[in-house]
């Protein structure tokens, strides 16, 4: 039996829930929100498709008493309308730093020893956070991350290239947020360094790089959320650990050298962050790394104060 639970049902945290139920990836699903009303309508109106579908899902909302046997928690509380088009993540961070303080223990009462697979923004903090709050090892709870920053720099390279994005492997590293930053000596466009690839093209890596960080707020600034991209990465990392995929990818994890989560390469399985992929970077990339995960470790201390 697969179980999972989402909570936070805004477009995000629904858009996930849709697949998980449309694609049959869940025996159960349960669906928690604080708005129940919200909750009961994404639960019905999931439930009014099962008729049509293949498969058959278990839907039960509103009980953090269920989290107890569930396999994957996938966080996706937020606040959009905390957000604005200026590219910051930390428009949501009072909020949720709030709602992950008010989640957590519910989480680690509920007796909850799964994998957590957070989205919330900002992604670095709010993991660093939940992971502290239910009391969970550290593997066990990880953030979707440059997963998703990663996916834009394969298509901004992808398309200048007229390339697959699936042909562009490499890393986008630090912050979900304004500090990450393509390591580009980690990517190549079908097995080829990007430098060469670059040179023969004619290709401005600086704008590259600035196309998957700016990515999200392309998606933002015409309608006012992004969730496609973003339920695809959180899915495809839950289905890693459920299947222990072994996946090698960036992802939000726990850096013991900065003391907080970071995006970072890992490889995912069924324990969740089966092991970090350290990576030998030139010193102009480890200088940007260490300067995105300071600010990430910055942003956690200013709770403590």
């Amino acid at each position: 039996m697969r179980k999972f639970a989402v909570i936070g049902l805004g477009h995000v945290g629904a858009t996930v829930a849709y697949t998980l139920v449309t694609k049959g990836l869940a025996d159960e699903l349960v669906l928690i929100d604080s708005n129940d009303d919200k909750c009961m309508a994404e639960q019905y109106d999931l439930l009014d498709s099962l008729g049509r579908l293949d498969t058959h899902t278990k839907i039960k909302v509103q009980d953090y008493s269920e989290l107890k046997d569930a396999d994957i928690i996938i966080t996706a509380f937020g606040n959009i309308a905390a957000l604005s088009l200026d590219g910051d993540r930390f428009g949501e961070f009072n909020f949720n730093t709030a709602a992950a303080a008010d989640v957590g223990p519910k989480i680690k009462e509920s007796g909850f020893n799964g994998v957590i697979v957070n989205i919330s923004n900002p992604c670095d903090v709010i993991a660093t956070l939940l992971q502290k709050y239910t009391g969970l090892p550290k593997n066990q709870v990880f953030g979707t991350g440059t997963f998703l920053d990663t996916a834009r720099m394969q298509r901004a390279v992808g398309q200048a290239l007229n390339q697959d994005p699936k042909n562009v492997t490499g890393y986008v590293m630090g912050e979900h947020g304004e500090s990450q930053f393509t390591a580009w000596s980690t990517v190549r466009v079908a097995g080829h360094p990007i430098a060469e690839v670059a040179k023969e093209n004619n290709l401005d890596l600086e704008d590259l790089d600035k196309q998957a960080r700016r990515g999200g707020w392309l998606v933002f600034s015409g309608k006012r959320y992004t969730c496609y991209a973003i339920a695809t990465c959180a899915i495809k990392l839950a289905l890693a650990v459920l299947s222990d995929a072994h996946l090698a990818c960036p992802a939000s994890v726990y850096l013991e050298k900065y003391g907080c989560y970071v995006g970072y390469p890992a490889v995912i399985g069924a324990e969740g962050v089966v092991s970090v992929n350290y990576t030998e970077l030139p010193a102009e990339e480890e200088e940007k790394l260490q300067s995105s995960a300071e600010f990430i470790a910055k942003k956690v201390k200013s709770l403590e104060d």
